[in-house]
Parts: structure tokens; sequence; C-alpha cells
């Protein structure tokens, strides 16, 4: 039977990033945590402002998607100790989910010894999710340039440029996968296909050859983001002229309703930037919290505690404290 409490931190992230639709993520800056201990009975503590409708009883994803874990690899964990926390906005397009998948899969392999390898992870993860590019970019970090065929999948990391900064707007509503996966046709014509295509292609060899600048020409999109612009007012806006005020490219993140601008640091206009994406949804009559992001380089960071260790019989709010200025904060 395992011992000791495993604490892991993973990173939220973006995907598509315009024409990339579900096969390109980055890993962002921005951190679930989840601390995993086997337990007498089934425990779940939420922690942080992040957690509103999240299922405190065996329906929580972070557990079920342990068991999966322990089945797949012929362990028998049934009761468990978790701990949750995350900086990452529910349903805003920036891979709450994701990032809760991963850390999942990677606490509870880590609780009973790792026998699963990475790849096996990934395959999990993108079969839970149904696409790769959330999943990946939290698991392996950096720009992951990903592929799902329904049954297996494949990827490619790439560093990001240097000196590229995102700064994120997120509004105050939610906006469910769902519901934006919804608006999209199930057929587009042949133009607008090869248009993605020659796009993502030219966007995926600017990110990795580090041509930032052309990145506006190759972020545009005609499979998702037109279809769902009207769940996004200004939206339209922003996309359109965010490269005047110093952005190298404006994307909706993920499904949405996050917009997501990616900037040079160097760029002395980027200081216009939170100004200019206030005043648009202001018209909009919409609040948001204007962020800057880092590519994050790293995927998941797990520590363990051993049961002798002083903070392993702490509190869940304790220990998940102390465990991340171990894993950082």
């Amino acid at each position: 039977m395992p011992t000791g409490r495993i604490v892991v931190k993973v990173p939220g992230s973006t995907a598509n990033l315009g024409p990339g639709f579900d096969t390109l993520g980055m890993a962002l800056s921005l951190f679930t945590w989840v601390s995993l201990e086997h337990a007498a009975a089934t425990r779940i503590s939420l922690l942080g402002d992040n957690m509103s409708g999240i299922p405190k009883d065996k329906s929580n994803l972070v557990y079920r998607v342990a068991q999966a874990v322990f089945e797949k690899a012929g362990a028998h964990v049934p009761e468990l100790d978790i701990v949750i926390c995350s900086d990452i906005p529910l349903t805003r397009g920036l891979g709450s989910s994701a990032a809760a998948i991963v850390a999942a899969l990677v606490a509870a392999n880590a609780l009973i010894g790792n026998p699963l390898s990475q790849n096996e992870l990934f395959q999990m993860a993108t079969a839970l999710e149904k696409h790769p590019d959330n999943v990946g970019a939290s698991l392996f970090g950096g720009i992951v340039a990903a592929a799902w065929d329904g049954t297996s999948a494949e990827y490619v990391r790439l560093e990001p440029p240097a000196g590229m900064e995102i700064l994120v707007a997120i509004p105050e509503f939610q906006l469910s996968t769902k519901k934006a996966r919804n608006v999209l046709p199930q057929h587009v014509s042949l133009a607008d296909a090869v248009f993605n295509v020659s796009h993502s292609s030219l966007l995926t060899a600017a990110l990795a050859t580090g041509r930032m600048d052309v990145l506006r020409h190759a972020m545009r999109d005609r499979l998702h983001q037109p279809y769902r612009s009207a769940l996004i007012p200004g939206m339209d806006i922003i996309l359109e002229n965010a490269g005047d005020h110093g952005a190298l490219g404006a994307v909706l993140s993920g499904a949405g309703p996050t917009l997501l601008l990616l900037v040079d640091s160097r760029d002395p206009k980027r200081g216009q930037l939170e100004g200019f994406l206030k005043d648009v949804m202001s018209k909009e009559d919409i609040e948001i919290a204007a962020r800057w992001l880092e590519p994050c380089l790293h995927g998941p960071l797990v520590r363990y505690l051993e049961a002798g260790d002083p903070d392993y019989r702490l509190e869940p709010r304790d220990v998940l404290s102390r465990a991340k200025a171990e894993v950082g904060a």
C-alpha cells in the first residue's frame, strides 16, 4: 500500500493560437496544484478562489482520473485524501480541466511508484480531453504541436521564442467548451480549410524559428474564431486592431472567452495594450482582468512528502502551502 503524500504543480495552457485548431498549445504561467495521498476514507479539500462548483465527492475529476491510473497500472487505491488549489480561472479557455487531468495523472502515477511512462500518461490525457493541445502543453511545457487520430497521439515540443510575452484579457463571464463548440459548423469550404492549413503551418514554423515578425499574419483563422465571435462582444475589434497597439498577434484562447495577445517584450508600444483592451471591452459593458504571463517552459513539478516528514500530518491548506513553496509557488 502506498505511503506518503504527492504534491504536483502543473501549468495551465492556451490552445489553438488561432489557426492551429485542436493541434497547437502553449503552457502558461498559471498553475494548478494537486496533493494526493492514500487514506482510510476519501476526503477532497478545495482551496482558493477558482474552485466554485467543483465536486467534493468521488465524482471529482481528479479522483476519477487517479482511479483510471491505478486501474491501468493494476494498483488498488480506492480511498484518497485530495487537496486541489488553482490560479487558473475555470471555463475561460486557459486549460483548467487539462491541468487538472495532467496533475491527477502525474500525482497518481507518482503515488504508486511511476509504473506508467510519460507517453502512456499523454495518451490517457488526450483520450480524456478528446484533443492533445492543452494536455500536451501542460504535460511537456513550452509549445506543443500535436495530432490525435482518435486512437493515438503524437507531439513535437517547441521552445517558445525568446522575448515573447503574453497578455490575456479574461472577461468576467464564463463560456463552456461545449457551448463554444456547438456554434461551429460541421463542414467548411475547401478554401477555408486550405487557409487554415497554410496559416497553421506558417505559425508553427514561425514559432519554431523565432520569426515573431510574421505572427500577426500567421495567426489568422477561419475555422472557429469567426463563429465564436458572436459569443464574445468586442473580440473582432481586438483581433483586428491589437497589432496596431503593440501586439504581435491576437487570438481567442482555446474555446474562450479569454483573448490572448502575443507581445515582443522589446516593443515600445506594449504599454498601450492594457488600455486598448479595457477600452474596447468597456464599450461592450464587459469587465476584464488583464494579466501579463509568460510561456511556461516546464511541465509538472513533483514533490514527495514521506510519512516522517514534518509537513506530512498538517492540515490540507498548510500541507499544500508548504509543498507549493517547495515546488515553486
